[in-house]
């Protein structure tokens, strides 16, 4: 199954793209595992995801933890720590 991956802020800025379609590799079932995933992709994710754990996602615009299971995701999107101001 295909899906959107989208990049936001220096997440999108590090990988060097705003956002890619991808078929997800069997196995790959939670956000945890595409983090994983993606960061074995090359040396830009691996900059943008080195700390995959400050990484925020959302899965078809509903925002999850990383435990939650990516089957059936249409959408999902990669955001750094928020910031207030």
């Amino acid at each position: 199954m295909t899906t959107r991956l989208i990049y936001f802020a220096w997440v999108r800025e590090r990988i060097g793209m705003a956002e890619e379609d991808v078929d997800v590799p069997a196995g790959i079932e939670t956000v945890t595992d595409l983090l994983r995933w993606l960061k074995s992709r090359g040396d830009g994710y691996e900059h943008a995801l080195q700390y995959p754990d400050v990484i925020r996602v959302a899965i078809n615009q509903e925002h999850v933890e990383h435990r939650e299971k990516i089957a059936g995701a249409r959408e999902i999107a990669l955001f750094p720590p928020m910031t207030g101001g």
